[in-house]
């Protein structure tokens, strides 16, 4: 069956997608103000068992984690593949983080819920391509061409 989109849809959807990228480009700037912009106040950012201490459980608390990211590890994140659902005010993104004092590459998936009364994002539930391995350098898939079907495989020029 093939649902039409709507223009009130069309517009959720982009919403959705400049919430996001924003989002994302706070993060990459440790700049906590953006973050929270686009975050419901009681946000909420799950992760696998054992890491970070568990969820973050604010706007607050996950802008200062990740503006924390950049100062210490040199974090940087790319948007690789972003699955935008307008109809239930979800989403799905891969990205690939970079640790660049570290040296170190993380892939995975987040899966996005928006608060549809404001269109913030009101929970993330990250899901990792491999358990960090502090003896890898690259935590990624195994045979998975990444170059191959156009995946960011290195952070910008000249990011920290």
């Amino acid at each position: 069956m093939l649902i039409r989109e709507t223009s009130a849809l069309s517009a959720r959807r982009i919403e959705m997608d400049r919430r996001i990228r924003k989002y994302f480009d706070g993060c990459n700037e440790a700049n906590a103000e953006k973050i929270i912009s686009c975050l419901t106040s009681d946000a909420v950012h799950y992760f696998p068992p054992g890491m970070y201490g568990g969820p973050f459980r604010s706007a607050h608390e996950i802008a200062a984690k990740w503006c924390s990211a950049v100062q210490s590890m040199g974090s940087y994140w790319c948007i690789d593949r972003l699955l935008l659902e307008p109809v239930t005010y979800q989403a799905a993104m891969e990205w690939t983080h970079y640790k660049t004092s570290k040296g170190t590459v993380l892939r995975g998936i987040e899966w996005y819920e928006f608060d549809e009364t404001s269109g913030l994002i009101s929970e993330i539930r990250a899901y990792y391509a491999s358990p960090q391995d502090s003896d890898l350098q690259r935590l990624e898939l195994a045979g998975f061409d990444y170059p191959g079907r156009h995946y960011s495989t290195e952070p910008p020029p000249g990011t920290r």
